[in-house]
């Protein structure tokens, strides 16, 4: 059975790893200061020992991002992602703005609430961004940071000078078609073959949820994540693993070079024969270079050298 909250099309999932996914999703109130009323909050939370591991999405996405990649993280550790404020199944109340400062006060107070030690923080594109951002603010909150194809290089986006009315809600509603959609998931793999039907849904369940457009288009508004100077990024002190698909066309592959010079303590990896999404293109492979890094105990000038 499928949790009430989740749209009643998760019933055509078909692949085994997005029902199981699909049906552990859970809902709690979270208390912020963005709103007189608790925002109801999803999230997927598995296993238990060692350091927690907490997922963060990318951009018009949801938890089932992490559906091949959090099973294999959760077998010996505990394991978090949640639904980012503005996306997937969590709550989108009217009153807020849907910023990166908000995204970031919700995702504060939903570590505080439940997770409340410090993290290896996994964030995947727009969701490297976040981790970036969070772990900049609260840095005793994060053991280590891990980016897997993260934004954070590139201004804000272009689509943010279109987000007037009318042409707001044409350009919300333009990620709505179908086709457009395919296209885009498509273009994240490299393996053309993986952008199935399943795949399709699990990236568009979240879409009927309710004020989905207006969340969207204030996020856009607002500008999203622009980019990191290298200053900011050097200040960065957590061992940092870099994950990136060799045949990365969405944002392609300089910028994880960037990335690797402007933090310090970092290391760059590349995974093989892979697009943007490498922890659902190469699940197995991604988990075991996040576990390895884990319980890595690398001096910081060894990883810094290399």
């Amino acid at each position: 059975m499928f949790p009430s909250f989740i749209p009643t099309a998760a019933k055509r999932l078909t692949e085994s790893t997005s029902i199981a996914l699909a049906q552990n999703i859970k809902q709690t109130a979270i208390t912020t200061p963005l709103s007189p009323k608790p925002i109801l909050t999803t999230y997927v939370h598995s296993g238990s020992g060692g350091t927690p591991f907490l997922l963060i999405h990318g951009f018009d996405s949801s938890v089932l991002e992490f559906r091949r990649l959090l099973p294999l993280l959760a077998e010996n550790n505990e394991t978090w992602s949640v639904d980012l404020l503005g996306f997937g199944f969590t709550e989108r109340p009217k009153n807020l703005k849907f910023t990166t400062a908000d995204i970031k006060t919700h995702l504060y107070y939903f570590w505080k609430a439940l997770i409340n030690q410090p993290v290896i923080l996994v964030g995947a594109s727009m969701g490297g961004a976040a981790a970036i951002d969070f772990t900049l603010t609260y840095p005793k909150l994060v053991k280590k940071l891990v980016l897997i194809a993260s934004a954070g290089l590139v201004e804000k986006s272009p689509l943010s000078q279109l987000m007037f009315p009318p042409l707001d809600y044409l350009a919300s509603n333009f990620l709505r078609i179908s086709k457009v959609r395919q296209s885009i998931i498509r273009s994240t793999f490299k393996n053309k073959n993986l952008a199935s039907l399943d795949a399709l849904l699990c990236a568009g369940l979240h879409l009927e949820c309710t004020n989905w457009n207006q969340a969207i288009i204030a996020f856009t508004k607002s500008g999203g994540y622009g980019a990191f100077r290298f200053k900011k990024l050097g200040e960065i002190q957590q061992p940092t693993l870099i994950l990136w698909g060799d045949s990365d066309r969405i944002l392609g592959t300089g910028d994880a070079k960037r990335f690797r010079r402007a933090i310090p303590n970092s290391k760059l990896i590349w995974i093989k024969d892979c697009g943007h999404v490498p922890h659902l293109e190469q699940p197995q492979i991604t988990a075991q270079q996040i576990l390895r890094f884990s319980q890595d105990r690398i001096e910081m000038e060894d990883i810094q050298s290399r």
